[in-house]
């Protein structure tokens, strides 16, 4: 037990507290920052616009197909900030654990995590853990707060203020695909799907568009899904979108899943998908930019900014009917994230 599970000793501060961190957390988040060992870290920034996001996670089960919890956290925080404009540089990371949590587990996720944020040229450097009594919570809960530079330039992308009627919306792929794959993992369900999440961090193919200057907005479509972003983003604005359900990726598996369950594929989330308003000028190209990247292969223009209809989302669907698009009320699918 001593030897392979999180005890309540792990969390008093003590010997047991310094081994977890030293063994674990300093083992794999190693970096100079981090190991000073001071109640802050130190970071140098240049005279920029700092994006500051946090996120906490919650997801059961903790290993999914396509990653867990610990990529999860990381990407969540990473793409926060790229969609925003910024680029990450900087993560803190806090671990809620239970009692009885097992150790090797626990060093899983967080060699996700140190693996996740290597990819993304990003650093955990600082943190915090804190056990509590069994029971007292369902194995794992993590946070993570990040830090961006933000050039002043791409200040109003968060907010969609350029937006104009004309201009197109791209996603970059098929959505869905986390929110199903999270369920099929769960055990009470008796159910099997080879759907992997699309869990992912997108902060190489955000910038490798942002140079364009055309970008109006983007937004990851996590909790809600795509139709949540598209209610949000047209919320007191005297204009309308309107949507080609036709373009909207689904795989089949999904769409069978959603089916069979009776979920909207349009408010389930997702983990590696962004929502992207770009000038109509540009959009070929941006959309031709952002293929090439490994996780926009399957990207599409699914809709545009439109004068009729102001503050509606309007889906043009596939048999010729038009469908209005708000926000869910309720949940489809708990704690997916």
């Amino acid at each position: 037990m001593k030897n392979s599970h999180i005890l309540l000793n792990h969390g008093s501060g003590g010997k047991l507290s310094r081994k977890l961190v030293s063994d674990i957390f300093f083992k794999y988040f190693d970096n100079d920052m981090l190991n000073s060992g001071t109640d802050s870290a130190i970071v140098e920034v240049p005279p920029e616009l700092l994006a500051f996001t946090t996120d906490s996670f919650v997801v059961d089960p903790l290993f999914f197909p396509g990653w867990d919890i610990g990529k999860l956290a990381v990407c969540g925080t990473v793409n926060d900030l790229a969609v925003s404009g910024a680029e990450p540089k900087y993560l803190s990371t806090g671990f809620i654990i239970e009692e009885g949590f097992p150790l090797n587990d626990l060093e899983k996720i967080v060699k996700s995590m140190a693996e996740t944020a290597n990819s993304c040229n990003v650093k955990i450097v600082t943190g915090d853990t804190k056990v509590v009594n069994r029971g007292q919570c369902d194995k794992l809960f993590i946070n993570t707060s990040g830090i961006g530079l933000l050039n002043k330039k791409y200040k109003n992308i968060s907010s969609g203020i350029d937006i104009k009627p004309g201009d197109k919306i791209i996603v970059n792929g098929t959505i869905a695909d986390h929110g199903i794959s999270v369920m099929a993992a769960r055990n009470e369900l008796n159910v099997s799907a080879d759907v992997i999440s699309d869990c992912a961090p997108l902060n190489q193919m955000i910038s490798e568009v942002l140079g364009n200057g055309s970008i109006k907005f983007m937004r990851d479509a996590t909790r809600g899904g795509l139709a949540t972003v598209l209610a949000e983003l047209k919320e007191g604005r005297n204009w309308g979108l309107e949507i080609y359900e036709s373009k909207i990726k689904i795989r089949e598996n999904v769409r069978g899943m959603c089916e069979f369950f009776g979920f909207d594929p349009l408010y389930i989330a997702n983990e590696g998908k962004v929502v992207i308003v770009v000038d109509q000028n540009s959009a070929k190209e941006i959309l031709k930019t952002i293929k090439k990247n490994k996780f926009g292969k399957d990207a599409s223009i699914i809709g545009e900014v439109v004068e009729s209809n102001p503050g509606k989302t309007i889906l043009k669907t596939k048999i010729g009917g038009r469908r209005m698009i708000d926000m869910l009320s309720g949940d489809q699918l708990p704690r997916i994230c």
